[in-house]
């Protein structure tokens, strides 16, 4: 029987406890397919005020009620507390790190939800974060083989484990996922004196000047991952995806691999679906005019089935391509064509986009909100799933689209290169339309054969099916890390 390991893995958001990107999906998902291959995975990640205890089933671990953590030249106490994450198969336990200043006050996960600034003590919370996670281990007598961190929040441990707790985890290896490289940990050097660590450990978390979480974090793992094959090309080749930190990916390149993410597709379901309103049987029509209808309704739209209905659920700004869908507004909307968007993020972009909504009520509508049931109810209903994005390290969303019947109309980038493949006329292959240029010319385009393919019934109802039968499960990428696991403990 092959050897199992106990796997600490560690995350900034898990759903369904909270959520503000595909990491939560991730590392709800993730884990529990870990699980196949026998490892004792457990999860921890911070409880945020918008966490309620009694509908999470959280509760608390006698032993770990307090726990002392120093942050700088003061002393906080973590409330370590535990609930799960289920699948029909298995089940992964939670633990979570609770402070009332730096998580517990917070009605955001990274930023004020009302003007998405980044709370300015970032550094200390996920410093307090990071300590207290390697504190519950020593609490609890389990020291992982592995922990498994992902993105900056988590990009300190590597450190503190080569140093700090070196003693009782000197035989612990780190593996570190790269959800977006765009998003760094970027902070003042003078934050550095708050991580308690050794001056001899700055050096590496330092790129132009500054204090970089995920630059330190890459130097001191033992394996690096990213969530996509393609977005791993990328942000090992192209400055613009990562301010220049590429160079540092590239001094690991030996030990570091993209591994496209997988999908839960017990949750993701729209056979069982408890988020949408009809859900999926033998007759898909049905489904989908009942849950088009309840859509439109529900964000005041007018209820018309023969108009296409595009959906779109993005981190409003940079990244995403709403700046496309501002700047082609205009002459989109000329066309018999509905859109709802749905997201946080610039309130530059916001009040724009309000602006556009006014302007054309039945057209267009807006909703600045995490809204997790709407944002199932618009994979449901909507015809086509919009994702202009000007980078996309994987593309969950165009994968959720794929399985409730709604088709991706994506640009050609990151993880959606992996995944989405353009529909052919003439074949009948494909799952997506794609387009390449990160301009209106190309968005529109885009646009207009997503409109022309919806009134021709014979060859949209062959691109969903294509869509549909695609497998996105984490069956592949659990492997992949079973693979990799098992790689570096042999080191």
């Amino acid at each position: 029987m092959a050897k199992t390991y106990k796997v600490l893995f560690v995350s900034s958001e898990v759903f369904p406890f909270a959520k503000e990107s595909g990491i939560a999906d991730v590392s709800q998902s993730l884990p529990l397919a870990i699980r196949d291959f026998k490892h004792d995975i457990r999860v921890m990640t911070p409880k945020y005020g918008t966490i309620r205890e009694r509908r999470s089933k959280i509760h608390n671990i006698s032993r770990l009620r307090e726990v002392p953590i120093e942050v700088g030249d003061k002393t906080d106490i973590a409330f370590i507390k535990s609930s799960s994450v289920y699948s029909p198969k298995h089940k992964v336990q939670v633990y979570f790190s609770t402070n009332q200043d730096y998580f517990g006050e917070r009605s955001g996960v990274y930023h004020d939800p009302r003007t998405w600034s980044e709370y300015p003590d970032n550094a200390e919370r996920f410093i307090f974060f990071s300590k207290s996670i390697l504190e519950t281990c020593l609490r609890l007598k389990w020291i992982p083989d592995i922990v498994h961190c992902n993105d900056w929040q988590t990009a300190l441990l590597p450190a503190y484990l080569r140093s700090n707790y070196s003693g009782k985890f000197s035989k612990t290896k780190i593996l570190l996922t790269i959800h977006n490289f765009y998003r760094q940990g970027i902070f003042e050097l003078s934050e550095f004196e708050k991580t308690g660590l050794d001056s001899k450990y700055l050096k590496p978390y330092i790129h132009d000047g500054k204090l970089n979480f995920l630059k330190g974090g890459i130097h001191y793992s033992n394996f690096i991952t990213t969530v996509s094959p393609s977005y791993a090309d990328e942000i090992l080749t192209e400055n613009e995806f990562g301010n220049g930190l590429h160079t540092a990916l590239n001094d690991k390149r030996n030990s570091f691999k993209g591994i496209l993410n997988g999908i839960e597709t017990y949750t993701w379901n729209p056979m069982r679906d408890k988020m949408i309103h009809s859900r999926l049987t033998d007759d898909f029509e049905d489904y989908k005019i009942k849950n088009k209808v309840f859509l439109q309704r529900s964000v005041n739209l007018p209820v018309k089935l023969d108009t296409p209905l595009f959906g779109m659920i993005p981190r409003i700004g940079y990244q995403k391509g709403t700046q496309l869908l501002i700047d082609s507004a205009e002459e989109l909307l000329k066309q018999d064509i509905q859109i709802i968007l749905l997201g946080q993020g610039d309130p530059s972009h916001k009040s724009r986009l309000s602006e556009i909504s006014e302007k054309h009520p039945n057209k267009f509508k807006v909703v600045f909100a995490f809204d997790e049931v709407l944002s199932h109810q618009i994979e449901a209903g909507a015809d086509f799933f919009l994702m202009p994005s000007k980078y996309e390290p994987c593309g969950l969303n165009l994968m959720y689209s794929m399985k409730y019947g709604t088709v991706p109309v994506v640009r050609h980038t990151g993880g959606m290169k992996d995944s989405a493949k353009n529909y052919d006329d003439d074949t009948g292959e494909g799952n997506s339309i794609v387009f390449v240029d990160y301009d209106v010319k190309d968005f529109s385009a885009a646009i207009l054969r997503a409109v022309n393919l919806y009134h021709n019934k014979t060859e949209f109802h062959r691109i969903i099916k294509n869509g549909m039968n695609s497998d996105f499960s984490w069956k592949v990428g659990a492997a992949e890390y079973d693979k990799i696991y098992r790689t570096i403990m042999k080191e």
